[in-house]
């Protein structure tokens, strides 16, 4: 069956987390990333989460959001065929421990490519006083799956961000990912999808092991934004995008290349950056990372 139309129609319901420092911790601690910003509880101004820890909240979304797939005429066979290929996020602010986050999921765009049906979601998440916090835009390709006759592009893309260009030398960095750094992320994460988890289910998805997750690739670039752009400061992080292009495998070695950053007009800078995996080809390619100039 196709990717059905009757996507486009639904909105919804909000799901509702309630953080906690164990939560924000377990994330920044599954990616090595032991910044006192993210664990040290000490601190005056206590501790905030890394910037892509969204993605924990808004998996509850997804999930739901596949669901529906379902009782519309997909198979289950055809929802797994779904991958994640970008993601944007504005950071309107850092989440923190106390926070009570309500996150609520739009599919918005629907369009047929070369290799499947191109679904465009937005998932808002705002504060328990209606503040936003996080605005994601994201496209899942459903491999070898086509919409229903839909040629509906979101028609309320993210303003393109300015300040791309790669210029001068790149800073190089190299992680190490470990044989259970997806079962680990999972875990902190709290994202659950059994193709980074259980090898059966990768190999019946066409994958040669499990892999770690797209977001923990993107987020290791993230922190070397930080680390090396930002002075360690996470909270100067406006906005992030980049592609998934390809897997990374486990136990493996991947590489981070970040540029020197770009002056905008409206007072920010873009920092590009690309993650590598140990073959040398890009998992996340065009990178880019947002940062203001002030907390």
């Amino acid at each position: 069956m196709p990717v059905p139309a009757a996507l486009l129609d639904m909105s919804l319901p909000p799901v509702i987390h309630d953080i906690d420092e164990r939560w924000t911790m377990a994330y920044a601690a599954a990616l090595g990333d032991l910044s006192d910003r993210y664990l040290d509880t000490t601190r005056l101004d206590g501790v905030v989460a890394h910037p892509l820890f969204p993605v924990g909240p808004e998996w509850e979304a997804i999930v739901a959001s596949r669901s529906m797939s379902e009782p519309l005429g997909m198979t289950h066979a055809e929802v797994l065929t779904g991958v994640h290929a970008t993601h944007d996020v504005i950071v309107h602010r850092l989440v923190r421990p106390g926070d009570r986050l309500s996150t609520q999921l739009s599919i918005v765009g629907m369009t047929d490519i070369s290799s499947g049906a191109k679904v465009t979601s937005r998932l808002t998440t705002v504060d328990q006083h209606g503040l936003p916090v996080a605005t994601t835009t994201q496209d899942a390709i459903y491999l070898g799956v086509p919409t229903d006759n839909v040629d509906q592009p979101d028609p309320a893309l993210p303003p393109v961000i300015q300040g791309s260009e790669r210029r001068g030398d790149p800073i190089m960095t190299t992680v190490d990912v470990a044989a259970g750094a997806a079962h680990v992320y999972t875990e902190c994460a709290r994202i659950w999808n059994p193709i980074h988890t259980d090898r059966s289910v990768a190999r019946a998805a066409g994958l040669p092991d499990i892999i770690l997750h797209g977001t923990a690739t993107l987020a290791h670039g993230i922190t070397a934004v930080v680390n090396h752009r930002a002075d360690g400061d996470p909270e100067l992080v406006r906005r992030v995008a980049g592609r998934f292009a390809a897997m990374v495998e486990l136990p493996s070695t991947i590489t981070v290349k970040v540029w020197p950053g770009n002056k905008t007009p409206d007072g920010n800078i873009t920092v590009p950056f690309e993650v590598y995996n140990s073959a040398g080809v890009a998992a996340v390619k065009d990178g880019l990372v947002v940062l203001g100039t002030s907390p």
